[in-house]
């Protein structure tokens, strides 16, 4: 699967995670579904890990409630969640696998690991006879006009 991503959003995530260290930081993403099976995400919601360490992530119930209303107000479908990874590379840990139960959603990985240089990727994870498996999206940062 497609994913196109604004630059300026990729830019919000960058500066939420960087303000966030030393812990994880989180958030949704929402956008269009396209009919060739593309996906946009039109908007990126920043919102607080209540778990504050640099292991994992647990997204504020509120603020994550209050965003999938947001989301139906402006028309946009939830498309996954991101967050970073302070200290590590932009692929799922075995808690990101163990945690990812939606099949539809993609996870998107901010890896801050190499100083000035964010790394950010898209994972699709299924579930089949209790195995779990990772596969990687392609992630397109536009440049805006």
């Amino acid at each position: 699967m497609k994913i196109t991503i604004k630059k300026s959003d990729f830019d919000k995530m960058y500066e939420h995670a960087l303000s966030e260290r030393p812990d994880e930081a989180c958030g949704l993403v929402a956008g269009l579904d396209n009919e060739d099976g593309s996906r946009e995400i039109k908007k990126v919601y920043l919102l607080t890990n209540i778990d504050h360490t640099n292991e994992h992530f647990s997204i504020d119930p509120k603020e994550q409630l209050q965003s999938i209303k947001d989301m139906r107000a402006n028309g946009l479908k939830p498309l996954g969640n991101w967050h970073s990874h302070p200290e590590t590379p932009s692929r799922p840990s075995e808690e990101d696998k163990r945690l990812a139960n939606d099949s539809k959603a993609s996870y998107l990985i901010l890896s801050l690991m190499e100083e000035g240089n964010p790394v950010l990727n898209a994972f699709h994870v299924e579930s089949a006879n209790g195995e779990k498996t990772v596969r990687k999206e392609e992630l397109i940062i536009e440049e805006e006009k």
